[in-house]
């Protein structure tokens, strides 16, 4: 079962026994409670005897942020309730649709003749092909947490 229509539910394939939620908060930027309150609740009533894919951010570890403190809470409720998961946390996605994500806020910018700062910084970029690699591979059976930090990029190559 597939929660969710975003970026990642489509391009994900379903798995009898899991239950892939993709149908969180996607902006890290986001400071809206009431986001996160509709991604704890919605995950809340999700069946707790499939194994659940959850997807988590790399950046949990890297910035101390509304969202990446709303991702550890939705973490440890997960761990709490789910019997079986996989918690799988991302960097970037090279494929992704959503304006509010890091690539498509340059791609904004570039297109619409604005200036842009770039910093001498690397991003993850995360490939279609490499999550599903993942996604069809994890056991459906455990508790298993995994980075998938992908593809380390220049961020003036990404431009």
């Amino acid at each position: 079962m597939i929660i969710g229509k975003g970026n990642i539910a489509s391009v994900i394939n379903d798995r009898e026994g899991a239950l892939f939620f993709a149908s969180g908060v996607s902006n890290s930027g986001c400071r809206n409670y009431k986001e996160f309150n509709r991604e704890r609740d919605l995950l809340e009533r999700q069946r707790k005897d499939l194994c659940l894919f959850y997807f988590g951010s790399i950046s949990m570890y890297s910035v101390n942020s509304p969202y990446t403190t709303h991702k550890r809470k939705m973490e440890a409720y997960i761990r709490m309730a789910f019997k079986n998961y996989n918690i799988i946390r991302l960097g970037n996605l090279d494929w992704d649709t959503n304006p509010n994500t890091f690539l498509n806020f340059l791609r904004a910018k570039k297109a619409a003749g604005e200036a842009i700062t770039i910093r001498d910084e690397y991003k993850f970029m995360i490939s279609k092909e490499q999550l599903l690699l993942i996604t069809d591979n994890l056991p459906l059976a455990g508790q298993n947490e995994i980075n998938i930090f992908g593809d380390s990029k220049k961020v003036i190559d990404l431009l």
